[in-house]
């Protein structure tokens, strides 16, 4: 098997290669962008889901916290309403996805 640099490879060789002509026209038609810069863009199209997730993240731990110091009615009641935070972001995720494909459609 010879091995070769990526550098040492001609425009003929990449050519054989699908995936790599794929990637170059992927990257002209949608630019990079970095991590934060998804999470603002998903944050605007979507918002329901972040605020979803970060009300079920903190019902579980408040909830934790309270099992950890010995109230049992609170860590119940906790632990119900991250239950309930669950299903209203998954709500909020089928609701933007249908969203998002009717503005496909249209």
């Amino acid at each position: 098997m010879v091995s070769t640099k990526v550098s040492e490879l001609t425009e003929e060789d990449i050519a054989k290669f699908d995936w790599l002509t794929l990637r170059k026209d992927m990257d002209r038609a949608l630019p990079l962008e970095s991590t934060y810069q998804k999470l603002i863009r998903k944050f605007n199209e979507n918002p329901f889901v972040p605020i979803g997730c970060l009300a079920t993240a903190g019902a579980l731990v408040y909830g934790i916290w309270s099992f950890r110091t010995g109230q049992r009615k609170m860590s119940q009641y906790m632990m119900r309403t991250r239950v309930v935070a669950q299903g209203l972001t998954i709500l909020a995720m089928i609701v933007g996805v249908s969203m998002g494909a009717q503005k496909k459609l249209k």
